[in-house]
């Protein structure tokens, strides 16, 4: 199968490479002449494990190639995935589709014969639609079919998600396009990957509701671990005892300082957004969205009141980007507590493997090359995302390098217990505080 995809961001690039190792020929297309050239050279633009071993593996065998020309992609494809940003636009929180209709219609001159266009950008219900009535404008006579594709890929993990997905959710009106979407995913049959055909609208809303309700989770475990606080238990027990109930699973139960990243605000946000245009009130997901916003607060509030002050200290930052395995910066939690911070006199020194580059586009600080060279001196240490390195650090050296034996993890990676038998004043979420000198 031939495959034109639009776009190289996060998942467009994914997809693009993972479809070609599925053994179909691909040809990713951005505007970005400069990510073009770079990509051609073996450069990827953003991290992701494994990401570029798959890229530099199928360039190799002749199957990924990549073009800042549309129209010659697009010509020569069976199938076209539109995969460019949909950012909540300035103002009202409403997605922004203006670069996938600008896409579409550049589609629509290109095609010839036959094609299917795919969406898999998120987008909200009734968008598909939409990109079909660009293309006819655009191309009356046009022979197409538009369908909705969304992705569920997980930042840190997303070549195994696509290899191994849960599921893979497609909405289409014809016979024609369904045929084409089976046979582009046909080795996932291999693995027995349930694909669910649905009406456009409902492959559209399942990405937003999906999202929607793991955003909840972790708001409610957020909630839980604030009362766990005031009452004396334990939140990762709590957690724990809810997680092994079948219907409530243990995955995104983990509480910390509120959820980030390019999906969840997004898409929350704007299913929201749609959900006031059609009258069709969503409480819950509106308290979603409020309680999240003002979390990041509290942390911020939170690591203030373990200083007493942090007026003229150095905090020692582990960690900024919104999870780790990734260096996307788009809603971290960092980009709410080191402001709050500083603004309340404190200095930033602070170290992440992957995200420091993009962090000191946004963030006024100091980064460093190793987690022990950022506590040297600090008055205090803050833990912000859990990367695998954060969690062995050496306590003693820890310990010797700061002025001040404080530690704040805002992702309890470390035992409380653990923590003042090795003279910390420790302070974590939904856990009780534990100190050294108590």
């Amino acid at each position: 199968m031939r495959v034109a995809m639009i776009g190289t961001g996060y998942v467009g690039l994914v997809s693009g490479a993972c479809l070609s190792e599925f053994g179909h020929s691909v040809v990713c297309v951005d505007k970005d002449a400069g990510k073009i050239a770079a990509l051609k050279a073996g450069k990827i633009p953003i991290f992701e494990p494994g990401l570029d071993e798959v890229v530099a593996t199928n360039v190799k065998a002749g199957r990924l190639s990549f073009t800042d020309t549309l129209a010659d992609a697009v010509k020569e494809a069976d199938a076209v995935f539109i995969a460019v940003g949909t950012p909540s636009r300035r103002g009202d929180g409403h997605a922004d589709l203006s670069f996938v209709f600008a896409a579409a219609e550049e589609v629509a001159h290109a095609m010839d014969g036959y094609t299917v266009v795919i969406t898999k950008s998120t987008v909200p219900v009734g968008t598909s639609r939409k990109v079909e009535d660009v293309i006819r404008k655009a191309r009356p006579d046009a022979q197409c079919d538009v369908v909705s594709n969304p992705e569920f890929l997980r930042e840190g993990s997303a070549i195994e998600d696509f290899r191994r997905p849960d599921r893979v959710v497609v909405g289409c009106d014809s016979e024609r396009a369904r045929d084409v979407l089976t046979e582009i995913y046909r080795p996932l049959y291999l693995n027995e990957t349930p694909i669910l055909f649905t009406s456009r609208e409902s492959s559209e809303l399942i990405k937003y509701a999906a999202n929607a309700f793991l955003a909840t989770k972790i708001t409610f475990i957020n909630e839980m671990a604030n009362i766990c606080e005031k009452v004396g238990a334990d939140v990762q027990d709590v957690a724990r005892g809810m997680g092994l109930d079948g219907r409530i699973g243990n995955k995104f139960l983990h509480a910390g300082p509120g959820f980030g990243g390019s999906c969840f605000p997004k898409d929350t946000l704007a299913l929201l957004k749609t959900s006031q245009d059609v009258g069709a009130t969503t409480r819950i997901v509106e308290a979603v969205v409020a309680v999240n916003d003002r979390r990041k607060i509290d942390m911020a509030e939170k690591v203030e009141a373990a200083f007493g002050s942090v007026a003229g200290k150095t905090i020692a930052v582990l960690g900024l980007t919104f999870k780790p395995n990734t260096d996307d910066m788009r809603d971290a939690p960092s980009l709410v507590i080191v402001p709050y911070l500083q603004g309340k006199g404190a200095r930033i020194r602070a170290y992440d493997p992957e995200g420091a580059e993009e962090a000191r586009k946004l963030l006024q600080i100091e980064t460093c090359a190793s987690a022990y060279e950022t506590l040297k001196d600090a008055d205090g240490m803050l833990i912000l995302t859990e990367w695998n390195e954060f969690r062995a650090l050496d306590l003693q050296r820890v310990k010797a390098l700061l002025k001040t034996p404080l530690m704040i993890d805002l992702r309890n990676i470390y035992r409380a217990d653990q923590m003042a038998e090795a003279g910390f004043d420790y302070v974590s979420v939904g856990r009780k505080t534990k100190s050294a000198h108590r």
